[in-house]
Parts: C-alpha cells; structure tokens; sequence
C-alpha cells in the first residue's frame, strides 16, 4: 500500500493514520514499546520507506518529507514518531553502505526497520581477513523490538590494539541478546532497550566508518550520478531525525488543550478558564513558540536539501547553526508544553492526559547527547568565533 507514494502525498498518509495511533499511545507506554498494530500501520502505509534507498524499495525522498512524517505521526503517537524518526535515520546510513549488505538487510523484504545505537560504545576488532569481532553493550536502542537488523557504534582496533576508527557495524539481532531495562520516565513507549554481544563476527561488507560519513567521504558522496539524499550533510541529517517528532508532539499538546481546558473553572477564583487573563496569555506564547520551533526545523530541512541537491559540502558555519537550530527547536517545544501543562491545571497530572505524556517526553528528547542544549551552543559559538567546534560531530 502507498508503495509509489511521493513527497506530497506523506503527509497527508500520515494525517490518515494519527486516529488508529492515537488510540495505541497509551498502550505503547504501557507495553514500554511501540504496539505491533502501530508498527503494523506504519509498514503497511509505506513511512518506514521516506529516506530508504530507491534500490532498496524505498521512497529516497528529502529530509521536509521527513519531518512531514515524523511531525504528523507524533500528533498521534508520541513513541511510534520517535522510532518513525530513528528507522528513518537508520535507513538513510544504508544508502552509504555496500550494496551487499543493503541486499542482506532489504533483499527478501524491503520493509525492514533497522534499530541502532550510532555512537561508538562498543569495541571491535579487525582481523588480518577483514572481518570484524565485535563485542559491547548498547543502551538506548529505540524501537529494536520491531527491527531484524541493528547497527551498532564502535571503536575499531587491529589485531595489535591500535586503534583505526570509529564506525558502525550491521548485525542480525539474532546476534545480539536484547535486555529488559527500559524503565523510564520519558518516551517510555519507545522500547529503547539495551542490547549486547560478545565475539560476534561481521562480514567486512558491512562497515560504515563514522567518521568518513561525517565528513562526506563514502562512495556515495563520491559517485556524480548518485542519488542527492545521500550527498545530505550526516550531521545534521542524524541529528534531524532524533529531533522531527518534537514539533509534532508540541502541536499534538496544542491540540489536546484546546480541546479539553476552554470551559473549565479556575479553582478558587470566579473566571473560566478562556476568559483568565494568564491562560490566554500562556496560551498565545506557547502557540507562537511551537510556530517558531515549526520554522526553524523547516528551515535546516531545506537547507539540507538545498546543499544535497547540489552535491556542495555544507560549511562549517552552516552546519553549526543547524546543530544549535536543532536543539533550540526541540527546548522551544518543551518549554511551550510545560507552559500548557502548568497552567491546565492539576487534572492533567492524570496519566490518561496526552499533555503530561507530551511533557515528559518532550524533556527525555532534551536530554538525548545530541540534542543537548549547552553544547549545541557553545559548539555553534565556536564556530563563529573561528575556533575548532570540539566535536567532529556537526
């Protein structure tokens, strides 16, 4: 179904699914996962596909029908928009990894989601044959519940302890052991689990070097006639697609105020609750912070777009204002719902309220590595005080 769709029709797919995932999103935080009627809706619907290779049965489509997807189904399922947004990330590192092992994951069914935990937590070792023995644990595996492949971040060393690079190997989770301790308090219904491995062994075909994707050094950056989505900046791409369920999740809150505070007294005083002078006020300022989060997520969208269609390394400065775009969207989100949330009042502590869940997951995003604050924005002031940004991640 919906296997031709293009970028303007993946809104309006996803409009089409928030009622059936809106109805599971308690579910998901009860489960601690996205429910496989979720999972379901958005395979059957074609999402899994928007930034999945054309070769490989997918859409290859931008990062604005991205967010078009992610933002639209966080309306609906806060969880189910997380993991929509990672699987997507994930799919997207496959257009740069060796068509032998796009066939391995894709070639028998090209709606395969791929979990992941990208940073480098785990140790390998490259043998004389190329193959690799990887080893390590790996906490926050969104969505692996709902995956058959994983792609795993580690350090690389040769048989005689030096180091070579930092990257991602693509494992079987038959390979792995998948733990039980997602206990959260934020974007519980995510199934971001711990997985882990000793001495596996992975094929030499299925490494990614992180640090040639980061600064633009695959073949598919290479290849003129490859497709544009691939020749995206990775840095922000990553970062985007950890971030894009937020606007969704913050307009979704809107949504729910509007529907459920209007009309209710003001306990101990004599106002309804749309006729309170502060709670018109805080609503007009969340509204225009989720407009503002909304424009600038579309903006660095574009931008990514923009440079890969003309195969241009994004420059420094660039990149270094999305990374601060970014995590200044996704604090604008959380500070607009924490506004609604508040002064609601106290029946929406009720855990059957999509705005306290919106709250808490909006803070658990603020707190991913990526998304970060203080470091989005002293990296970005680096670069604009000419220094060395500190990370090779931007």
């Amino acid at each position: 179904m919906n296997v031709h769709a293009g970028a303007a029709d993946i809104k309006r797919i996803a409009e089409s699914l928030i009622d059936d995932l809106r109805r599971n999103a308690a579910k998901a935080e009860q489960l601690r996962r996205v429910p496989d009627e979720s999972i379901d809706l958005l395979r059957s619907s074609g999402l899994l596909h928007v930034l999945q290779p054309a070769s490989c049965g997918g859409k290859q489509l931008t990062m604005r029908a991205h967010i078009d997807a992610v933002a639209t189904i966080a309306r609906g399922c806060n969880a189910a928009a997380w993991v929509l947004g990672v699987y997507h990330a994930h799919s997207w590192m496959m257009g740069h990894m060796d068509r032998k092992a796009q066939q391995d994951v894709y070639g028998a069914n090209p709606d395969e989601a791929i979990a992941a935990v990208i940073g480098a937590r785990g140790k390998a070792v490259r043998k004389a044959d190329g193959t690799y023995l990887l080893s390590g644990f790996w906490p926050f595996a969104s969505g692996n519940s709902a995956a058959n492949w994983l792609l795993l971040g580690t350090e690389v060393f040769n048989e005689d302890g030096v180091k070579l690079d930092e990257g991602d190997l693509l494992v079987p989770v038959s390979d792995v052991e998948r733990l039980d301790d997602w206990h959260v308090a934020g974007l519980q219904g995510t199934g971001s689990n711990s997985v882990r491995c000793a001495n596996v062994v992975v094929p030499a075909h299925r490494y990614l070097s992180l640090s040639a994707l980061l600064e633009n050094n695959t073949p598919a950056y290479d290849d003129p006639e490859g497709p544009a989505l691939y020749k995206s900046q990775a840095g922000p791409v990553l970062g985007m697609c950890i971030a894009s369920s937020a606007t969704g999740v913050a307009r979704g809150a809107l949504e729910e105020f509007l529907k459920v505070v209007p009309g209710k007294k003001v306990s101990y005083t004599g106002y309804i609750s749309h006729e309170w002078t502060p709670l018109q006020i805080a609503l007009g300022e969340a509204a225009a912070m989720i407009n503002a989060a909304e424009l600038v997520i579309y903006r660095a969208a574009d931008d990514i777009d923009e440079y890969a269609a003309r195969g241009e390394k994004m420059p420094m400065d660039v990149r270094g204002r999305i990374r601060m775009d970014i995590a200044y969207s996704v604090r604008l989100c959380r500070d607009a719902v924490e506004k609604l949330y508040t002064i609601g009042g106290a029946s929406g502590l009720s855990l059957k309220s999509p705005i306290q869940r919106a709250a808490r997951n909006l803070q658990a995003t603020n707190m991913h590595g990526f998304l970060l604050y203080d470091p989005s924005a002293e990296v970005y002031g680096r670069i604009l005080l000419g220094l060395d940004p500190g990370t090779p991640v931007v």
